[in-house]
């Protein structure tokens, strides 16, 4: 990359156009909130100058000054020669409307059951204020469990992860939401720290990616923790346990949401006796099971 770049380029428009173009050029990896060079570009030159994501049509004229220049530039770089996700370098990720504090301690948020979260998961829970008791596992940075108490106002929620590193990222976004008398951040491996609680639902997006996967991972993946993907041979491991624990912290008819990504016909599969229901989200009716608990006892 020419080190010229921030003497020969003043505008925002003119920062987009290069780094779309260095983009293509590397044939960068994109899927932690962008799908396409443009959007990737659009989101790091905005977020790095602290402006509105929504307003770049309002700032696409306005000259940055140089010091912001060689900012873009150093970021536009990392992104292109480090693999480095833009979530990573401009320290933020967002579901919807919400934004989040990320680093590379955890993994960048992604989700379908955020979708699910903002409709209050109807038909299947009639009333939200009814919601008392809810447990995110495996939380990362938060973000769902976050979800889960603007869904449910009367709820308060456990944030389970068994990283350290992904709790201390987790209780600053808690803090930002100030919602630390709701969400609590609980270390535990999975359920197996949780006693004798038990909730109204368990929401899970764990670690689902199989050996094979693991192994074709582009670099942009290969940043973030390995823990927060892989799940054993078969992408599984952390649905096992989530299957055999959750009875005993659900309350009778609590519910049970798990995101397993690619592995509907593995999970249908090893546990023939389960009636599963596959809840719709943007991308299909296979990436997002739910059981009552006495679907899971009765069926296992």
């Amino acid at each position: 990359m020419t080190t010229h770049s921030h003497t020969e380029l003043f505008t925002i428009r003119d920062w987009l156009r290069f780094a779309v173009s260095r983009f293509e050029e590397a044939g960068l990896f994109f899927g932690h909130g962008t799908q396409n060079s443009f959007d990737e570009a659009a989101w790091l030159i905005m977020a790095a100058l602290h402006l509105p994501h929504d307003a770049m049509e309002t700032f696409l004229d306005a000259v940055i000054t140089e010091t912001e220049r060689k900012h873009l530039l150093h970021l536009i770089e990392r992104r292109v020669d480090e693999r480095i996700p833009t979530a990573y370098l401009v320290r933020e990720a967002w579901l919807g409307e919400y934004k989040f504090y990320v680093d590379e301690r955890v993994i960048v948020p992604r989700s379908f059951i955020a979708e699910l979260l903002r409709e209050d998961l109807e038909p299947w829970i009639e009333n939200p204020e009814e919601i008392v008791h809810v447990a995110d596992i495996c939380t990362g940075s938060g973000c769902l469990a976050i979800l889960l108490a603007h869904a449910f106002p009367n709820a308060d929620v456990d944030a389970i992860d068994i990283s350290d590193d992904a709790l201390a990222v987790a209780r600053r976004n808690i803090t930002d939401y100030g919602l630390e008398d709701r969400v609590h951040a609980v270390k535990s491996d999975m359920l197996s720290a949780l006693g004798d609680k038990r909730y109204d639902i368990i929401i899970s997006n764990p670690p689902y990616v199989n050996a094979p996967s693991m192994d074709a991972l582009p670099p942009e993946y290969r940043r973030e923790p390995q823990l927060a993907l892989a799940s054993g041979d078969d992408g599984l491991d952390h649905v096992r346990d989530l299957l055999e624990a959750a009875p005993a912290h659900l309350i009778p008819g609590g519910l049970l949401i798990v995101e397993i990504g690619h592995n509907r016909d593995a999970l249908e599969a090893e546990f023939p006796g389960l009636p599963f229901t596959w809840l719709d989200v943007s991308a299909g009716d296979e990436f997002v099971f739910m059981l009552r608990r006495e679907d899971i006892v009765g069926g296992i």
